[in-house]
């Protein structure tokens, strides 16, 4: 706990039932910078008071009195005002905190809660006060809460009450609840003030007056279990199965040995025995029940409580014995599915952020979404895939969700839970046959049209393989190494780079047909409600891929380009559909004409070697030429006949640096391939 506190604007002094602080900044210099003026109740993230991290008490608006906190910014970075206040660690007990804020109009706020006395190791709350009036709270772990509004330009309470001893932390508009979540890091140190903006264009300009906290400590009894988290991996979407998870935490002195677990929800009920702890105080375990729970569309609570602890019957404190989450799942349009694309790169430091957000959509959504990792210069990449993500985003890791706006990887689940409810134009269905001796793999993609179309909509086809692992080049750039920039999803516990041993990418992008956007010439003019039309391509797949790991993916894209809906299916699934007729986008098995995305070329940059990737659909031969940019033929040499998966490595230790071209000929075709070599 801080010591007790009298000075200046703001009063801090031990309750009968807590510590209570209060700052209303009436009682400071306007124009002044706060932290020199609070006699060390606020502070900055690099704890420099005074510096250019501290803020500018402000005499131009305020919710009472005359002055308030007014926080600015339109850097993407954000910033770099940044204020702290510390709280203590705090993990039992009530802490309650409020203040007024107001948002300019067309602008945004935000907030953080930090986990630890350390600041900058795991964010436990990060809270938005969108540009558009709506309020989203998540954290590390993906979105904990969104939906409630506030008016701009106008001042409201903002109040989190966090009951931490069950896990409910209650948000509040005006004192009117306006719901509550279980957050997985149930434990704060310290608010952290810092003009941002998750959106583009990132301008923040808001007010903070009033700043009030109360903690009320907790005394553990001898004997108490409390229901510390209620929570399931998959997604809040009605008619999901979900498998209830809850966290009970030893809230007494004695070591918890057993206890019951009862779970409710719309009707259902799971009961579980749990037995063979042995459950330190204030240590928490977490309980897998064995059954599972099919979401309903409404606003219901799913309830866990915790009993016969130690098989003593009731413990010595019964408020913490159950926790209510309220849920209120979305309800997905019928056959749907959203579409994530990633931009992402082996040589990419951020993008393990990328892997983590993708997975996570794949355990919470998996029937209505379809990830696709598209990989730019490493040993992954399909060249005209790459080409077409990387004319649509600036920087890297960066998502698409149904190809709408460019996102941050960790921002789709927010654009999936719009799209998911949008009604689609036609239902998508995969057919295939597959051939494991030639390994020919012959796919149809077909268009069940729920209303009438045109022409300019298109199908396309996309392949992306699941466990693919590799040696040169598969190495992971992490800039979460160590963590020093937080927690992200066990990177933080891997080395920079990660080596390619312990690397095993999902959802690669292996191949996408005809084109980027799509077959022009999907569709007549005019598409009837009721009719069906279909597209097919064959690929040949190399040696290397594991074909009980691809995906097949339709997809169907409107006129403007975005992407309407689609269809995933494994080969087996594909197979069990059946193959149907339609028209072929690919011109035949012995056509080279994508030879574009067989090879692929890097490092890029490189040194003091170039790896030249093939995957070559039938015996070729195969001649590797390096030229300058003026077309002077620095090295070539014919290695005859080939085919399947090969690396063959040039030596450029000798090359003096500048921008060469690697020009891979295929029989009769060609492709070239730009490398820098430093």
């Amino acid at each position: 706990m801080k010591k007790q506190l009298l000075t200046l604007g703001f009063l801090s002094s031990i309750v009968a039932f807590g510590q209570t602080f209060t700052d209303n900044f009436d009682s400071y210099t306007a124009g002044q910078k706060l932290c020199p003026q609070s006699a060390g109740a606020w502070t900055t993230w690099s704890n420099a008071p005074g510096g250019t991290e501290d803020v500018l008490v402000s005499s131009a608006d305020a919710s009472s009195g005359s002055n308030s906190l007014y926080f600015s910014t339109t850097a993407q970075a954000g910033g770099p005002t940044d204020l702290v206040r510390n709280f203590g660690v705090l993990n039992t007990g009530q802490f309650d905190m409020d203040f007024d804020i107001k948002v300019e109009t067309g602008k945004a706020g935000y907030f953080n809660l930090q986990r630890n006395a350390t600041i900058g190791q795991v964010w436990a709350m990060d809270c938005f006060f969108n540009d558009n009036g709506t309020i989203t709270i998540n954290n590390q772990n993906g979105l904990n809460f969104t939906g409630p509004t506030y008016t701009q330009n106008q001042w409201f309470n903002f109040k989190i009450s966090i009951n931490f001893n069950t896990n409910n932390w209650e948000v509040f508009i005006d004192n009117v609840s306006v719901g509550s979540f279980a957050n997985p890091i149930n434990q704060i140190a310290s608010i952290d003030i810092y003009p941002t903006d998750q959106n583009a264009p990132y301008s923040c300009g808001y007010f903070i007056d009033d700043f009030h906290t109360v903690i009320t400590p907790y005394t553990p009894p001898a004997l108490n279990a409390a229901v510390n988290g209620l929570s399931f991996d998959q997604g809040l979407l009605a008619g999901n199965a979900v498998t209830p998870k809850v966290v009970v935490r030893n809230l007494g002195t004695t070591p918890i040995t057993s206890f019951e677990l009862d779970v409710d929800y719309n009707g259902n009920n799971i009961n579980q025995t749990v037995t063979g702890l042995n459950l330190a105080s204030l240590a928490t375990t977490t309980v897998t029940m064995t059954g599972t729970m099919t979401l309903a569309s409404g606003t219901m609570p799913m309830v866990a409580t915790v009993s016969n602890v130690n098989g003593a019957g009731a413990d010595m404190d019964a408020n913490d014995d159950e926790l209510s989450i309220s849920l209120s799942p979305l309800t997905p349009a019928v056959g749907k599915m959203v579409v994530g694309e990633e931009g992402t790169g082996t040589w990419c430091q951020w993008c393990p952020r990328g892997a983590v957000f993708m997975d996570m959509m794949e355990t919470k959504y998996e029937q209505y979404w379809a990830g696709i990792a598209v990989h730019n210069g490493d040993p992954m990449v399909v060249t005209v895939y790459d080409d077409g993500i990387g004319g649509l985003v600036s920087g890297y890791p960066s998502a698409l969700v149904d190809r709408m706006s460019v996102i941050d990887p960790s921002e789709m689940e927010e654009d999936f839970l719009t799209r998911v409810q949008v009604a689609p134009k036609a239902l998508i269905t995969n057919g295939a046959t597959w051939n494991a001796t030639t390994r020919e793999l012959k796919v149809s993609v077909s268009a069940n049209f729920l209303s009438a179309a045109t022409s300019s909509y298109k199908l396309g086809i996309a392949l992306t393989e699941d466990e693919v692992t590799g040696t040169t080049g598969y190495s992971q750039s992490n800039a979460y190494a160590g963590g020093n920039n937080g927690i992200m999803g066990g990177f933080e516990s891997l080395p920079n780079p990660v080596p390619a041993a312990q690397m095993v990418y999902d959802h690669v992008a292996r191949a996408i047909e005809p084109s980027f956007t799509g077959y022009a010439n999907s569709f007549p003019a005019t598409v009837n409600m009721g009719e069906t039309h279909t597209i097919t391509a064959t690929f040949v797949l190399p040696a290397s891929w594991d074909e009980t790991k691809i995906h097949i993916v339709g997809l169907l894209f409107n006129p403007t380009g975005k992407i309407d809906n689609a269809g995933k299916a494994t080969i087996t699934e594909a197979v069990t559909n059946g193959f149907v007729t339609g028209t072929d986008v690919t011109a035949g098995l012995n056509d080279l004409s994508q030879i574009d995305e067989l090879v692929q070329v890097y490092p890029n940059p490189a040194t003091s070697a170039v790896s030249v990737s093939l995957q070559i659909k039938e015996q070729s031969d195969i001649t590797i030429s390096v030229t300058d940019i003026a077309g002077k033929v620095i090295s070539s040499k014919n290695y005859g006949q080939m085919n399947g998966a090969s690396v063959i490595t040039i030596n450029t230790s000798n090359t003096p640096a500048g921008v060469y071209f690697v020009n891979v000929k295929m029989n009769n075709a060609i492709t070239q391939k730009k490398v820098i070599i430093q």
